[in-house]
């Protein structure tokens, strides 16, 4: 186990369940102090007390991301329990399903406050201490902010947002030692399927309701993510992509829309 952890705070947005609970865990097992952030608190009580029983150090600190005001409670509360906050992991977000042009305005907004708003409210409000210990800030952004693929609704756009954000922050906040990295991966597995509003799919084929709106590649192991992005922060790496293959159809898109979007449509 890597000392580099050892006494060090951690907190985690989204953090009761999927890649938000595994990166909590894998943080508390190198020996770090972890604060677990989410809105539901029968979820949140259940992971922390699984880490605990593990013998990590967990706190369960229940908060909607999107609120400016728990947000603020959240700081405070971290700061109580763990004494310094070294990593925030923005990890609170949500996907969808659904046609461009059946998506509406309102659902736009839903998405982008999800996934892009609560990163800004937890970010502008963990800046100080997070920049204080020259620590490390984590956006956990998608594939599908770097190419947008068929059937995503307003998804892509906001995590596209989020990557965005991310950069700018890198420019802004690395000269006074924050370290800042995205993290995009593809689907990521789960012990239990995701529950889905497929009514609300409209004229999407049933393919999209599948993870990564039925992207032809491998579901990554929460555990195995969480592992490389702990790595990725004590590297201070700027990005993490996986699969990394992916990044091919990046630099493909960028260099030729045309390309890209027939290697998409070939891929999903």
């Amino acid at each position: 186990m890597s000392s580099f952890w050892s006494g060090k705070g951690v907190v985690v947005t989204g953090a009761s369940s999927g890649l938000g609970f595994a990166i909590a865990q894998a943080a508390a097992a190198s020996g770090a102090k972890v604060v677990l952030a989410a809105r539901g608190a029968d979820a949140l009580n259940a992971a922390v007390e699984r880490i605990c029983q593990a013998g990590g150090d967990a706190n369960a600190v229940r908060a909607d991301a999107t609120n400016e005001a728990e947000v603020h409670d959240l700081v405070k509360e971290s700061l109580v329990r763990l004494g310094r906050v070294d990593l925030l992991v923005n990890c609170a977000g949500k996907s969808a399903r659904g046609a461009a042009l059946e998506t509406t305005p309102d659902d736009f907004r839903y998405l982008l406050e999800v996934n892009l708003i609560s990163t800004v409210i937890c970010t502008r409000a963990f800046a100080e201490p997070l920049i204080a210990q020259r620590g490390h800030l984590v956006n956990i952004g998608s594939l599908a902010g770097k190419s947008a693929a068929r059937w995503l609704g307003a998804y892509a756009a906001a995590k596209f947002a989020v990557t965005g954000y991310t950069q700018q922050l890198r420019l802004e906040l690395e000269p006074q030692g924050l370290h800042v990295m995205l993290v995009c991966p593809g689907p990521i597995a789960r012990s239990e399927p995701r529950q889905r509003d497929t009514d609300r799919l409209g004229h999407v084929p049933a393919e999209a309701a599948k993870p990564g709106a039925g992207v032809k590649t491998r579901a990554l192991d929460p555990n195995w993510l969480a592992q490389r992005i702990l790595q990725g922060c004590e590297r201070r790496r700027r990005e993490l992509v996986y699969p990394r293959k992916a990044r091919l159809l990046f630099a493909i898109s960028q260099l030729s829309p045309t390309l890209g979007d027939q290697f998409v449509k070939w891929m999903t």
